[in-house]
């Protein structure tokens, strides 16, 4: 939820970065993965084009049912094996329905890794704006994907409220891998 510390009186209205980064944080939370829950919300100037969140493939299973407290099984990195990414559900989404994402913003609760860097470059999508940040998540040296788009010219923010906004309410993310 986004809280507006201004009166009334002096009312401030919200900018679209912060209305997308809250429905991002509020998709996060319908995902089933029980080790971090991410959203993702792909706009095209103020207009929301798609939307995302992270978890198996639709009519797979729910990995919080099927596997109860352990979550999917692990790749070689220590990721879901059988998860999409929300900025990969949300891009996806968007192409099978045909809308166009060049030049598109996502705003994302958790930087994009390098393997979604790569479909967001392949995209041809333009600004990524994030909350978390993935290299803090998974405790690496660096943020590969954000390193990846700046290299090949994609704006990448991290997000900061606007000006007499908080934003309030934030997606769990697991402290303690499994």
């Amino acid at each position: 939820m986004l809280l507006t510390t201004d009166t009334p009186i002096a009312h401030t209205r919200p900018r679209f970065d912060d209305i997308f980064m809250e429905l991002a944080v509020n998709l996060a939370k319908r995902s089933h993965c029980i080790k971090a829950q991410v959203g993702a919300v792909l706009t095209r100037d103020t207009r929301i084009i798609s939307i995302g969140y992270n978890g198996p493939p639709a009519g797979t299973h729910n990995c919080d049912e099927e596997y109860p407290g352990v979550g999917c099984p692990r790749d070689s990195k220590g990721s879901c094996s059988l998860a999409l990414h929300a900025e990969e559900n949300a891009i996806l989404y968007a192409a099978k329905n045909g809308s166009e994402v060049e030049g598109a913003t996502i705003y994302v609760t958790l930087s994009p890794c390098i393997a979604c860097a790569r479909i967001i470059y392949s995209m041809k999508i333009a600004r990524v704006i994030y909350l978390h940040s993935y290299a803090e998540y998974k405790g690496i040296a660096s943020d590969e994907g954000v390193d990846f788009l700046r290299r090949f010219g994609v704006t990448v923010e991290r997000y900061h409220p606007g000006k007499g906004v908080t934003l309030v309410a934030e997606p769990p993310l697991a402290t303690k891998r499994l």
